[in-house]
């Protein structure tokens, strides 16, 4: 059977947060990213699109 992806949206943090803003790390945090190169896929809603938006530069987003 095969997974539902519509309404996802697959993030990957694609830069470092040394020495950025604490509320961009934690915005990092709050969309579940760990490392370099890590890919979580999350719901797409307005809360997340509000937080991917925040810290664009920091990450590579497919939807």
């Amino acid at each position: 059977m095969a997974k539902d992806t519509a309404g996802n949206v697959k993030v990957t943090l694609i830069k470092s947060t040394i020495g950025k803003k604490a509320s961009h790390k934690a915005t990092v945090i709050g969309l579940g990213l760990r490392k370099i190169n890590h890919t979580v896929e999350l719901k797409d809603t307005p809360e997340v699109r509000g937080m991917i938006n925040s810290i664009n530069y920091l990450l590579k987003v497919e939807s």
